[in-house]
């Protein structure tokens, strides 16, 4: 499977996600951060998901503005939409899903770290966990990365997690793009720390392409 890693910049219009489907027909999976869009936005992404016969896993924003988790197959269909788990309280259901024969397992933003006891019972085959604005310090991408890791190996899983290129969490004014790859022993397949590229990840070979996002927009 190739899955394309996203970063992108908090948008309205899903420019990026439009440009990066459409440019690269090779990918089975497209992930993209938390709250990437909105309730009203759902609709499109079914359509892109059909059209380019692409797997969208990403989060969005509801009515109210509560964040919810988001599946979509190739044919267009909603495999997983639920609500963020609250920061107290144990880790919300369904959290997995069967996509392209694999079960996944799906842990949005903060979720990480329930995600040992809340995926134990699971097993699975990929983990995705798309994470909002990217980490308020150097100790939470520390963390951050150690719980994927320490999930990664306790389930015997593809980890894959990435946050947006801005934004910072509750407006501390600091922000680090986050984006990594662990494998199911557990070994760093990437780590990605303030770069906030595109990469397309070959889960058969463990290789990873990056797409120069910058350079993209500028021969527009």
């Amino acid at each position: 499977m190739k899955i394309l890693i996203g970063q992108p910049k908090q948008e309205t219009q899903l420019e990026q996600l439009r440009r990066e489907i459409a440019a690269h027909p090779e990918i089975d999976l497209l992930l993209y951060p938390e709250g990437y869009c909105r309730e009203t936005d759902v609709a499109t992404l079914r359509q892109l998901a059909k059209q380019y016969a692409t797997i969208i896993v990403t989060g969005y924003r509801d009515a109210d503005r509560l964040d919810r988790a988001l599946i979509i197959n190739t044919a267009g269909d909603i495999l997983l939409d639920r609500a963020k788990t609250p920061e107290a309280g144990p880790l919300y259901t369904p959290s997995t899903a069967i996509v392209a024969g694999q079960s996944a397992g799906y842990l949005l933003c903060r979720e990480i770290f329930l995600g040992l006891d809340g995926l134990k019972n699971d097993s699975v085959d990929i983990i995705f966990n798309p994470i909002g604005v990217g980490m308020f310090s150097e100790e939470q991408y520390t963390d951050w990365s150690g719980e994927a890791q320490k999930i990664s190996r306790q389930q015997s899983a593809l980890f894959i997690g990435t946050s947006h290129a801005d934004g910072s969490y509750r407006n501390c004014g600091f922000s680090i793009p986050t984006a990594f790859a662990f494998d199911a022993t557990g070994e760093a397949i990437f780590l990605s720390k303030d770069d906030p590229q595109t990469r397309i990840l070959d889960t058969v070979t463990k290789t990873v392409e990056i797409i120069d996002v910058f350079s993209f927009e500028q021969t527009l």
